[in-house]
């Protein structure tokens, strides 16, 4: 018998085999061959239904228009954020910021009414007539006449030179926005429009309400109600709407333009809300001739 000689196997030399190799080693290596089979696999592709498919577009291609043609037909119905309807009080005021009005009726400058000048006027002409002679016995009737006469050609060219001066067509921009700004404010001032609008509708009372004391009456002319600061923000809109339309590459007054139409929004929305919708606010909108689009909604220019 051939002798017997005690061999122990070496796994360490058995590399690249499943023995000496750990289950976890084992594990890790069947997966990454599990996962560079799948990436080799090619995706598969969803069928569609071409016919499907084209009626999808047809419905979004039509309820897109559909949306298009129902936004212009609000938008159409708000009106126009910026420009005013043509009023006769807006007519007006761009007959004075225009010069579009004869030097009768275009006003007078400087803060100045006709009834005051002309008596200003009468009261200087007075003023400065020649005296006559007490003494008629003494008087010279022709030097007398003489004088008078001189006196009402002065009288006549001073007259004529002050009606130069105060004449609004021989003004500049700033005495015509001047002038408006008087006209809102007469217009719309609460020292005026309470005489003739009745007060907004009040609520009603609860018994447990406190009692207040009544108001003290206005005095003097109101120049801060928001109905007048709404009134020269629509005068200063047009004159700045007037000149973009020649200047369309005036990008500083366009952003002017944005920042007093949204002061004048926030002005309007809350007019609507403390008079209720009463008859200050609609003889506010009607006059200035605005569409609600001026305060409802967002305004993009």
């Amino acid at each position: 018998m051939p002798p017997r000689f005690s061999v122990q196997p070496s796994w360490k030399a058995l590399t690249g085999t499943l023995y000496g190799q750990s289950p976890a080693a084992v594990t890790s290596n069947v997966s990454h061959a599990t996962a560079r089979a799948a990436s080799t696999k090619a995706p598969t592709q969803k069928r569609t239904d071409f016919f499907r498919a084209a009626q999808a577009r047809q419905r979004k291609a039509a309820n897109l228009s559909r949306q298009k043609v129902l936004q212009a037909e609000r938008d159409a119905s708000l009106g126009d954020p910026v420009e005013s309807q043509p009023t006769p009080f807006i007519q007006d005021i761009q007959a004075v910021s225009t010069g579009s009005q004869s030097s009768a009726s275009a006003g007078i400058n400087y803060y100045l009414k006709k009834d005051d000048l002309t008596s200003a006027l009468e009261f200087s002409k007075d003023l400065t007539e020649p005296l006559r002679n007490p003494n008629r016995d003494t008087a010279d009737p022709q030097a007398e006449q003489k004088a008078s006469e001189g006196h009402e050609k002065a009288h006549h060219n001073a007259e004529e030179a002050i009606q130069r001066i105060v004449d609004l067509n021989n003004g500049n921009t700033k005495d015509r926005m001047r002038l408006n700004i008087q006209k809102c404010i007469e217009e719309f001032g609460r020292h005026s429009t309470d005489k003739v609008l009745p007060p907004k509708p009040t609520g009603l009372r609860h018994e447990s309400a406190p009692i207040h004391s009544e108001k003290a009456p206005r005095v003097g002319i109101d120049t801060g109600s928001p109905e007048v600061q709404a009134a020269i923000l629509t005068i200063k809109i047009m004159n700045l709407s007037r000149h973009l339309q020649t200047a369309n590459k005036d990008k500083h007054n366009k952003r002017n333009l944005q920042l007093l139409v949204h002061k004048r929004q926030k002005l309007l929305r809350y007019v609507r809300q403390k008079e209720r919708g009463g008859p200050r606010w609609q003889n506010l909108m009607e006059k200035l001739g605005l569409s609600e689009a001026a305060w409802k909604g967002e305004i993009a220019l």
